[in-house]
């Protein structure tokens, strides 16, 4: 009997502990939801405001705010002035065409030459590698406001100032691409390019019949960081283009702002639509975003 008692003596405590915890659960479960839905709430109610804005006479955004109230979110009158005045009369909409253009052929470019520098790193062992990647690697971390100046200074001189070209050449070069599809070349195993060279596969062959093939994710994953980089871009195009018939949708947008008057709903319409093309992209590709493991086997 006396050997009992200790048991039961701890094994109490430790039950009531056990409950404790299993009671404490939904009430973490309970915090962590209302920390999520505030956030969310936050980041929720300005895009809400500036999509509703959108549809209102640009003289009802700034005099809904005061009183603040929930009408703020109600328009009153609902109009699809701000987007005709934006697309048929400023030219927003070439800038889009420009847009849609520089973004596609550097993802295309992009893709291309990021394939073909991982590869090599992946695949290929040679004096240096190491540091040519760790030259890779520091590319995408120094921000590139420290270098935009100096190169659209050299971009003019070579003569590529106020041309597609100098808008594409930057965003082609993207070290965050190269590092992305570098990590899952090498997450393939070697025995599937040793087979395709007994087969007599030349590496242009392995390279886009084998690796590319069974790179969807990583290659989404890099073709979407080539997007959204140059479709958000503004310093860049900024320095290099004086055209207005060459300049590009952020920096178009920011004309309908100027040195004494501003258009909130014409700002408000350009930014619903420079918002939409990422936020389709994004909602279309997102089963393949982020999923970087190899699922094959080797067999």
């Amino acid at each position: 009997m006396t050997t009992v008692q200790p048991d039961v003596a701890v094994a109490a405590p430790a039950a009531g502990g056990s409950r404790r915890q299993v009671g404490s659960r939904p009430m973490v479960t309970a915090v962590l939801t209302a920390v999520a839905v505030l956030v969310a709430v936050a980041f929720i109610l300005p895009a809400l405001w500036i999509l509703v804005g959108s549809f209102r006479p640009t003289e009802d955004i700034l005099s809904s705010m005061s009183p603040l109230t929930w009408q703020l979110f109600v328009p009153t009158e609902v109009t699809l002035d701000n987007y005709s005045r934006l697309l048929l009369d400023s030219g927003f909409s070439r800038a889009l065409l420009n847009s849609a253009f520089v973004c596609i052929a550097s993802v295309l470019i992009g893709l291309l030459v990021s394939a073909m520098a991982a590869y090599t790193l992946a695949v290929y062992r040679f004096p240096g590698r190491n540091i040519v990647f760790a030259l890779v690697v520091i590319s995408f971390m120094v921000p590139f406001e420290a270098i935009a100046i100096p190169l659209s200074q050299q971009f003019i001189t070579w003569g590529l100032g106020n041309t597609l070209i100098g808008l594409i050449l930057p965003g082609i070069g993207n070290g965050l691409a190269v590092f992305n599809l570098r990590q899952y070349f090498l997450g393939i195993p070697a025995s599937y390019r040793e087979a395709a060279m007994l087969d007599g596969a030349s590496e242009p062959r392995i390279l886009f019949g084998l690796y590319l093939r069974i790179s969807g994710p990583a290659l989404t994953n890099s073709a979407v960081l080539i997007f959204l980089g140059q479709w958000t871009a503004y310093l860049w195009p900024l320095l290099v283009i004086s055209n207005t018939r060459l300049q590009l949708a952020p920096v178009a947008l920011a004309s309908t702002f100027g040195e004494r008057s501003a258009d909130y709903g014409q700002n408000f319409a350009g930014t619903v639509l420079l918002a939409l093309v990422p936020a389709i992209s994004m909602l279309v590709l997102q089963r393949f975003f982020g999923r970087l493991s190899l699922t094959s086997g080797e067999k």
